[in-house]
């Protein structure tokens, strides 16, 4: 407390109106500006870390944070704003952001809402299910009532909804941690009952140099046993950087689907040799089909769509088993695709984003050998986690989409028309980082949300 004080002291000449007033505006500005598309408007994180609790991964000092400012963040593909603001914008940045940490000490973490929350079309009660200091990841169901959770930092656990969550599971795959890499998604495969495979995917290599791998096992006596590979880029093409791992596991007639971001390399996406920016088919047991678009003329057959940014949600519609995702753009242009055999999707040669530090990607929005998202938002949501509801829980969204956001801390549902949307609607908000989105057996809707830890709530 005595160096905050000693900080506000030390910028006191240069306070207005509670501000920190710069040259061409005040410091909250250029924060909301330049930072709160990746960290949010008050520092909780979005895109990116939160600035405002937890630990700093990539700076210790004011000088360590002068520094990422300035010159960014090249592992991150995070580029700097030396170009944007002057060193007096910079300093008033850094304090400005040591004051969201001070405020934020005594702030309680958002907890879920009381009683009945009002929407368009159906009442519904929050619930939570399950809290850790961990930050969950991904979650699916088993056949008992159970389910089968993640963290970032590598446990994989299983929840029983009367008991809480349980011990992690022993064995599970080595990952890299690094930025948004780690344990990621968990599917349980459609017929567990028969065969008792589970299927994970992670941040697979060695040292920070990483990709999305996936595979299979089986859970006996608390342990990871009988791993089967599903899908491992060849090692010269892991990337040292921390963001854009994608990955979401969904299933249909016996076949997989994944994704994996482009890994912070752009162009990557558009390349048929390279694994970044994709979405992949494979027989549940690893082989490639031969029907697949690429089988012939790539080196990685399992390709089924490509030119993704960073896609962080699958979903098969239930009424005619179409597969959609969302995936993150960058500043603007959050996506929501019907993804198609063999189409491209643009990535980033058309995108309704900016750079984060505002400069231009492209002036193209859409081309015709390119497939438009069937909506996008811009300005960005961060679109992480989305399901499809069906069952007897909530008729009345019955088949609509409820698709998470991260930095805008919401859950929106989506009513699909032939070329838009019918219906759009907020039905949460405020209750912390919406990472996944669950439909479960019995039809109740399940949500992972992130605010010092994470929890499982459960709408009913």
């Amino acid at each position: 407390m005595k160096n905050f004080f000693w900080i506000c002291i030390l910028v006191l000449g240069l306070r207005v109106e509670g501000q920190i007033n710069v040259g061409r505006g005040n410091a909250r500005d250029l924060f909301v500006e330049h930072c709160a598309v990746c960290h949010g408007e008050r520092g909780e994180g979005g895109l990116g870390g939160p600035l405002a609790h937890g630990e700093w991964k990539h700076t210790q000092t004011d000088e360590d944070r002068t520094r990422v400012i300035r010159e960014g963040l090249p592992d991150f593909n995070k580029e700097g704003f030396e170009e944007k603001l002057n060193e007096r914008e910079i300093r008033a940045l850094v304090i400005y952001i040591r004051e969201l940490r001070e405020m934020a000490k005594d702030e309680p973490p958002p907890r879920p809402v009381e009683g009945v929350v009002r929407t368009q079309h159906r009442d519904f009660r929050l619930e939570t299910v399950a809290e850790s200091r961990g930050n969950m990841w991904g979650m699916d169901f088993l056949p008992d009532g159970r389910m089968i959770v993640t963290e970032i930092n590598g446990p994989v656990r299983i929840l029983d909804p009367e008991h809480g969550l349980g011990d992690p599971i022993r064995d599970t795959p080595e990952i890299v941690r690094h930025g948004q890499g780690g344990m990621l998604d968990v599917a349980v495969h459609p017929d567990y009952a028969e065969n008792g495979w589970i299927y994970l995917s992670f941040a697979d290599g060695s040292g920070r140099n990483s990709m999305t791998a996936v595979v299979r096992g089986r859970i006996r006596d608390g342990a990871w046993v009988d791993e089967e590979e599903i899908f491992r880029a060849e090692p010269e093409h892991r990337r040292n950087a921390g963001v854009h791992f994608g990955s979401r596991i969904v299933f249909q007639d016996g076949y997989v689907f994944f994704a994996i971001g482009d890994r912070g390399a752009q162009q990557h996406a558009q390349r048929l040799d390279l694994p970044n920016g994709k979405i992949f088919r494979l027989h549940d047991d690893g082989r490639v089909p031969e029907d697949n678009p690429f089988v012939d003329t790539s080196a990685y057959p399992a390709i089924w769509s490509y030119g993704h940014r960073n896609p962080q949600a699958l979903a098969i519609r239930p009424e005619n088993g179409e597969i959609w995702s969302t995936e993150h753009g960058p500043r603007g242009g959050d996506e929501l695709n019907h993804i198609v055999r063999g189409e491209n999707y643009g990535w980033p040669v058309v995108t309704h984003g900016m750079n984060y530090n505002g400069t231009p990607i492209t002036e193209e929005t859409e081309r015709e050998d390119m497939k438009s998202p069937h909506w996008h938002w811009t300005p960005s949501i961060a679109v992480c986690g989305m399901a499809f509801v069906s069952g007897d829980q909530f008729p009345e969204w019955e088949g609509d989409l409820l698709v998470g956001g991260l930095r805008s801390e919401v859950v929106e549902r989506l009513r699909l028309g032939e070329d838009g949307l019918e219906e759009r609607e907020v039905i949460l908000q405020g209750q912390g980082r919406v990472r996944d989105v669950r439909c479960g057996p019995d039809g109740s809707l399940y949500l992972i949300l992130e605010g010092r830890g994470s929890r499982v709530v459960r709408l009913r």
